[in-house]
């Protein structure tokens, strides 16, 4: 019993049950927006007028995070041994770049759409990687003494504003 507890804390002591709830709510995402009702016409037009650019440029900023990571990537939030701190780049317009890159997909996709269910899951991701991103944080300031100065002068989710 005691190894299996210390398997346990060892499994997490990196993040590795965020990930973990991340996958879950993929999933969610991919089985679930089919249920749920949809909007009348007029809010259909709205939400195609602001989903199509929201979700484009969600994908865009998830691209090219992915892109300026490079070996720094990890699906955990703990970062690696041997990492280094971005902050060009999209890293220099918001600090967890592949996280609001899939909060915009995710709320373009249920507003295009017009789907209760998936414009939800949009606002489920948000709070859910914001939690995620806290708790990453943390581990960041440890690691990189310069961490608060950048905390400070770019926003966390969303683009000059949070």
């Amino acid at each position: 019993m005691n190894d299996e507890m210390t398997l346990a804390r060892r499994f997490g002591e990196r993040g590795e049950w965020w990930v973990v709830a991340q996958g879950a709510l993929f999933v969610v995402a991919i089985i679930a927006p089919g249920k749920g009702g949809t909007w009348s016409p007029g809010w259909r037009r709205v939400g195609r007028i602001v989903g199509i650019p929201l979700a484009g440029t969600g994908v865009a900023m998830t691209r090219a995070a992915f892109r300026t990571l490079g070996d720094n990537l990890t699906a955990l939030p703990h970062p690696k041994d041997d990492a280094t701190l971005m902050q060009g780049g999209v890293y220099g317009i918001v600090r967890h770049p592949i996280y609001s890159g899939v909060i915009s997909t995710a709320l373009g996709a249920g507003l295009l759409t017009g789907n209760r269910t998936r414009t939800l899951l949009g606002v489920i991701f948000f709070a859910f990687f914001d939690a995620k991103a806290r708790r990453e944080e943390a581990w960041l300031v440890e690691k990189f003494p310069t961490y608060p100065a950048y905390r400070r002068a770019v926003k966390k989710l969303i683009p000059f504003v949070y």
